[in-house]
């Protein structure tokens, strides 16, 4: 099992922007297929961006394209989310996941082996 902390949320204006954080404890990150979902009080869990274990192909939720940026070191063992232009709707609990036995980026949340406990995102208007 991998675990994740995920850091970097916060409380931030409409407009601003924030970078989310994630480190892994693993010697195998580099591997893996990691992603960021999202979760607003009283919704599901939504797919927000994933990155392939080299960083070579992203893939974005249709809101979060052109705002939003995923990114890694695996020197740190480390995924980023840079999110720019937030608006009051990005308001969620940010969650990273690994995906062991992902070869390419998923926006299917089962897909995922193993999740950070969490940060808090919030957009005031």
């Amino acid at each position: 099992q991998v675990q994740l902390v995920e850091s970097g949320g916060g409380l931030v204006q409409a407009g601003g922007s924030l970078r989310l954080s994630c480190i892994a404890s693993t010697r195998t990150f580099s591997i893996y297929a990691m992603g960021w979902f999202r979760q607003a009080p009283g919704k599901e869990r939504e797919f927000v961006a994933a990155i392939n274990w080299s960083g070579g192909l992203t893939d974005y939720g249709e809101s979060m394209k052109g705002r939003f940026t995923i990114s890694r070191d695996n020197a740190k063992n480390t995924v980023y989310l840079q999110m720019n232009s937030l608006k009051p709707e990005d308001t969620a609990v940010y969650y990273c996941a690994a995906g062991r036995h992902l070869g390419l980026p998923d926006r299917t949340r089962h897909a995922y082996d193993d999740w950070g406990q969490g940060t808090q995102v919030t957009v005031s208007s």
